[in-house]
């Protein structure tokens, strides 16, 4: 699997969020979504699938950090 290169390209979307450069994190986190929804249709294994679900809530995590919308429960 490629979580190598999703762990370099999380690390590029903290990086722009640290520069205050929203705009290109939030473009980034869009194409590393993009990768894990590939991924997941992917996955065969229980380890991988964790792995991938670890990722999408930290995508979400910097989505929020990104776009500063609350999390609202349930949603």
């Amino acid at each position: 699997m490629k979580f190598e290169n999703l762990k370099a390209s999380v690390q590029e979307i903290i990086d722009l969020i640290a520069a205050k450069n929203d705009r290109e994190a939030n473009n980034k986190l869009l194409e590393v979504n993009e990768t894990l929804d590939e991924m997941l249709d992917h996955a065969e294994e229980d380890e991988d699938l964790r792995e991938i679900s670890r990722y999408q809530v930290l995508l979400n995590q910097l989505h929020v950090k990104i776009n500063g919308e609350e999390q609202v429960d349930g949603e």
